[in-house]
């Protein structure tokens, strides 16, 4: 899929469904200080690795707010991922997001949880929590490429050229899926 931008423009929040700016005013070792953040929601990431095909799968799409300050990147390359907005185990809302945006359904015992970590902590202060499937043709439920009005793309990154791609700084990433990476190049490519 092609990302044709025609038209990008800006305006002030008025009734954010998503995220909520607001200005923070603290006292820091007897100091008055303000911050400007975004409340957000948490989300969950899945590292997914084909065992049949030797590669990862990975997501790509359009990023407003990477494009807003970047306009030379029309996507970025990401996990699978999604915003934690339901009150569901969060292994249940990483398996929901692989068969949304992937198209493979995986049972809930083979998704295991990595870490948490906390993203864009200048701004919102996220926590993501990073899980990993191994997936294969028999899991494979549909064509993946989101829900609603996403546009999702399937980006398969064979195992031998992961490192590359890591570095690769033509392509927009996220620091989820670089971590992702490195855990599992220390973890099964021993």
């Amino acid at each position: 899929m092609d990302f044709h931008i025609t038209r990008f423009d800006t305006e002030p929040l008025e009734q954010p469904r998503f995220v909520q700016p607001v200005r923070i005013r603290y006292t820091q070792n007897g100091r008055e200080r303000t911050w400007e953040a975004v409340k957000s929601f948490d989300s969950v990431a899945v590292l997914l690795y084909h065992e049949d095909e030797d590669a990862f799968l990975l997501v790509r799409q359009f990023r407003p707010p990477v494009y807003l300050n970047h306009p030379e990147y029309d996507c970025t390359y990401e996990l699978c991922a999604g915003i934690v907005d339901k009150d569901l185990p969060l292994v249940r809302i990483a398996q929901e997001e692989i068969e949304e945006e992937c198209g493979y359904r995986v049972p809930v015992e083979s998704i295991e949880k990595v870490t948490s970590f906390f993203t864009a902590v200048g701004v919102s202060g996220a926590r993501q929590h990073l899980f990993f499937a191994c997936i294969d043709a028999s899991m494979r439920t549909g064509e993946g490429g989101g829900i609603d009005a996403e546009e999702i793309d399937l980006v398969w990154i064979p195992k031998h050229e992961a490192r590359r791609f890591v570095f690769d700084e033509s392509k927009a990433k996220t620091p989820g899926l670089l971590f992702a990476f490195y855990w599992f190049f220390d973890n099964f490519a021993k």
